[in-house]
């Protein structure tokens, strides 16, 4: 079996190893206790700190929910639900990049049309009352805990599957455990020949559940409230655009390192079945039981910068798209592109050129997109305003986040462009923040 050339660490071993074991043990613990602060402790970390100090290990079991069979059947539904549209509804036939090895995955690009079932289908159940979506938000602590198990399990059949059954030459061992099981075994995992499970955990699964909770949370306050608060539309109305500008994008998406670098493993996989359904729609499910009347102007006001961070964020990822798929034969901002033309080589020797991007979004910062994201997160937390940190979680983690993989994915592309990358850095000397960093 081949190494797995994507195992090499960017940072130092003790480093990575102390930050694999924290996030493997302390990521699982962490979804219930956000669940139990948001839904049953009014947000407040103080509250839940000092219920565990009164209380200690026992105290934390006791909170801990137990999967039910009606968490299960939720689950193994709607994932059901999204396979099945994954694999029958009609799309466009799209190539990824060429891969590590020299393969270039193939995908079929229906994600927006089983975006509007999955929505449609929901709200349809509800309103004529079929299925209540509030059932969702009273069982959230069974339905995480369950995830959180059952993903576990899932992450362990990829391992296994890297080994016995690798589903392309994009697949390998690094010799170690812990780092096969947390980064993965495969590039490109599949069953069968069609059915991409990347495409699935990270996307139909994943980023399908936002969009679906944060109806959820919506439909719950109206339910208890009788009406949805302005914070509360503000918040869901800027996660739905969010999500579907991913999916409208999401053939783009499969460019991203998400797909095209990472492996299948619990960072990847165990994040978006697990991580994506809780941490992300948090600030909704805060909003929930803490309805905020903005006003009329504030909230506008809101909205209209979190939509504008968002097509930021999307015209950035527009901009790069349309020039790969040109090879440069584009206009950004009216102009013809500025470029350079970089030579790598492949794992199997073969000389490959790329275009690295130097004009319009990406002449600010080598990753700027990133700026929009997290504002555009921050957009649809502020609705909450400031009576508990917890809903800003996400906006921290979520920085955290694009700053490590920024800092990858320069590292990636340092070794893998080498004097054309040091060029391309001469040429945008910011990483992410324009004039800062």
């Amino acid at each position: 079996m081949a190494a797995a050339p994507e195992t090499k660490t960017v940072h130092s071993p003790a480093l990575t190893y102390f930050s694999m074991l924290s996030l493997l043990s302390l990521c699982p613990p962490f979804v219930i206790l956000l669940w139990y602060t948001m839904v049953n402790a009014d947000g407040s970390v103080a509250q839940t700190w000092n219920y565990l100090k009164q209380h200690g290990l026992q105290g934390f079991i006791d909170i801990w929910p137990r999967p039910t069979a009606i968490a299960w059947k939720i689950i193994f539904v709607y994932g059901a639900f999204e396979a099945a549209l994954q694999l029958l509804l009609p799309g466009k036939r799209v190539e990824g990049p060429i891969s590590p090895t020299g393969n270039r995955p193939v995908y079929k690009a229906n994600g927006m049309a089983a975006y509007f079932v999955t929505l449609v289908t929901y709200i349809s159940l509800w309103w004529f009352e079929i299925f209540n979506p509030t059932v969702v938000y009273d069982h959230l602590g069974e339905i995480y805990s369950a995830l959180i198990f059952g993903s576990l399990i899932f992450c362990v059949f990829l391992y296994i599957k890297g080994h016995v059954a690798p589903s392309s030459t994009d697949s390998g061992s690094s010799g170690n455990f812990i780092i096969d099981f947390y980064w993965g075994m495969e590039l490109y995992p599949r069953i069968g020949k069609n059915f991409d499970i990347k495409v699935f955990t990270n996307c139909r699964f994943g980023m399908m559940s936002w969009a679906v909770l944060a109806v959820t949370y919506c439909i719950k306050q109206y339910e208890l409230n009788g009406k949805v608060s302005d914070s509360m539309l503000v918040n869901t109305t800027l996660m739905l655009v969010y999500v579907t500008k991913f999916f409208w994008w999401e053939a783009g998406y499969w460019n991203t390192m998400d797909i095209a670098h990472d492996r299948a493993g619990f960072y990847i996989c165990w994040g978006c079945l697990v991580w994506v359904p809780s941490v992300y729609t948090s600030p909704g499910m805060y909003l929930v039981n803490h309805p905020v009347n903005l006003g009329m102007q504030l909230a506008l006001y809101i909205l209209v910068a979190g939509v504008l961070c968002i097509y930021i964020n999307y015209d950035c990822d527009r901009q790069r798209q349309e020039f790969r798929r040109t090879n440069g034969k584009c206009k950004i901002w009216g102009k013809a592109p500025s470029k350079i033309e970089a030579t790598y080589t492949t794992t199997s020797g073969e000389t490959k050129t790329s275009l690295l991007l130097t004009s319009g979004w990406w002449c600010l910062a080598r990753h700027f997109h990133y700026v929009p994201e997290i504002l555009a997160a921050f957009f649809w937390t502020v609705p909450a305003l400031f009576n508990h940190f917890l809903p800003y979680f996400y906006v921290v983690f979520l920085t955290i986040l694009l700053f490590d993989r920024a800092k990858r994915d320069d590292d990636r592309c340092r070794s893998k462009y080498g004097k054309y990358w040091k060029l391309y850095c001469t040429k945008v000397p910011y990483k992410i923040v324009p004039g800062i960093y």
